[in-house]
């Protein structure tokens, strides 16, 4: 069974993964969530939420990886955090996609990630003045979520959009079945 893997950080926004991470972990998917961080040791979210991880980067196996998810959130601004390029860099390099949503767009803005693909982010004035290194003005598209080839971008409003996008590239869901999931929880049960 292939992990998809969550990167946590102290900080991290836990809802930015919390509709695509159920449906990849229902059995039947072929997929496994685990969770990864720079270290072993426990995470705290925005929301309160501790996570021990399962993974510390140097013990992660990138066989077993059929995608690197990273959610968003204050974690990405600390320095030590910043070492988690390492991992994605790795992925990136052997077309495991990657996910990221949020301030995590801005955390490969400043590693160059973003440069050669399309990709969105909170903004582009954001994204340029909160990472200063980024040079992917001309990929950059204003939308909720951008899939191109292994990498997903998203906003920090498009954790829906984001979570399509991730369902759809890993065969979780699609076609019609992807439609009516995004349906339901884009416009709910009773429509406003």
């Amino acid at each position: 069974m292939k992990q998809v893997l969550v990167f946590v950080t102290d900080g991290f926004a836990d809802w930015e993964a919390g509709y695509v991470t159920a449906e990849i972990n229902k059995h039947g998917t072929g997929y496994q969530v685990k969770t990864v961080a720079i270290d072993d040791q426990p995470k705290i979210s925005m929301g309160g939420l501790t996570v021990l991880p399962d993974f510390s980067m140097e013990d992660v196996s990138l066989k077993e990886i059929a995608m690197l998810i990273i959610p968003g959130g204050t974690g990405w601004r600390e320095e030590k955090n910043q070492k988690a390029v390492e991992l994605v860099g790795a992925c990136m390099e052997r077309d495991i996609p990657v996910a990221a949503i949020c301030d995590a767009t801005t955390f490969l803005g400043k590693h160059g990630l973003l440069d050669d693909h399309e990709h969105t982010g909170n903004s582009l004035p954001y994204l340029k003045e909160s990472a200063p290194e980024y040079r992917g003005d001309k990929n950059y598209k204003d939308a909720q979520s951008v899939s191109d080839g292994c990498l997903i971008t998203a906003n920090g409003s498009g954790a829906l959009e984001f979570s399509r996008d991730i369902l759809e590239e890993l065969h979780v869901l699609e076609g019609e079945g992807l439609k009516e999931w995004y349906g339901l929880f884009k416009e709910g049960f009773v429509k406003s």
